[in-house]
């Protein structure tokens, strides 16, 4: 019989319970909150308080921290981490490799290139289009 939660432990030595997500075994904080639609990669997990909406991609080794929020339809590529209380707007995609602050605010069809870092706090302008605006790759 396979276990219900994996426990883990994190830096300041708190025990926090995670589940695998049913579609792509990801790993959820119980207090997390992702919509069954969503893909979660085996190897990505979302930390205590985040919501991750409908029809979502996060891929291999992401990482979105506490309460942040993905809307409907982003797509976030591996080995990302998306920084607590970050938003993400609906259809927004990220690039592999990126590194997003926390609080920031990504708006609604906008496009982070891979590699990028993004700074505690900033505000990415989306497209109302849905057509993807581009923020370039940090120097």
């Amino acid at each position: 019989m396979s276990r219900v939660f994996e426990e883990i432990e994190s830096q300041a030595g708190e025990i926090a319970k995670y589940r695998r997500h049913s579609n792509g075994r990801g790993l959820v904080a119980s207090t997390a909150v992702v919509d069954p639609t969503t893909f979660l990669d085996p190897t990505a997990y979302v930390e205590p308080g985040a919501h991750v909406a409908g029809r979502c991609w996060v891929g291999a080794g992401s990482w979105i921290d506490r309460d942040a929020t993905l809307a409907p339809g982003v797509f976030v590529g591996a080995n990302v981490h998306i920084g607590a209380g970050t938003t993400v707007g609906v259809g927004a995609e990220i690039g592999s490799h990126c590194r997003i602050g926390a609080n920031v605010k990504i708006g609604a069809g906008a496009r982070v290139s891979r590699d990028s870092t993004i700074p505690t706090g900033a505000v990415v302008a989306g497209s109302r289009t849905g057509a993807a605006n581009s923020l370039t790759r940090a120097a």
